[in-house]
């Protein structure tokens, strides 16, 4: 799906954890790099150590050093909401149980976005 995106024009803004946003990055980074933004809600020496190598090739990375101290949800939460703030639509891959992510969908939902919400479960 990110790739596609790309291809067609647009850009993508995503976080920097493993799983869904490793793959989006990496999609992304094969089509076009200056189309992908990447917002981590700490600072890089905070994330996986088997993303960073990943997250090094990021032409746009945005990091979050003054929420370090934060217990990381609490900072994934706030970079969601940034990450809705920039926006214009969000695609949010999840599972049901997923409560930080759901908030988030509800959050841009009630901003106006276009929301599209597809459950791993």
């Amino acid at each position: 799906v990110a790739r596609s995106l790309v291809q067609e024009g647009h850009s993508l803004i995503t976080s920097g954890s493993q799983g869904v946003n490793a793959a989006v990055i990496r999609g992304v980074l094969e089509v076009d790099p200056s189309q992908l933004t990447v917002l981590l809600p700490q600072s890089l020496d905070r994330q996986a150590v088997e993303i960073r190598d990943l997250l090094e090739r990021v032409l746009h990375l945005v990091e979050k050093p003054e929420q370090d101290e934060l217990p990381l949800p609490i900072a994934s939460s706030l970079c969601n909401q940034e990450i809705i703030s920039r926006c214009d639509q969000l695609i949010c891959l999840a599972f049901h149980d997923s409560e930080t992510l759901l908030a988030s969908a509800r959050t841009a939902e009630d901003m106006g976005k276009v929301v599209s919400l597809l459950y791993f479960d």
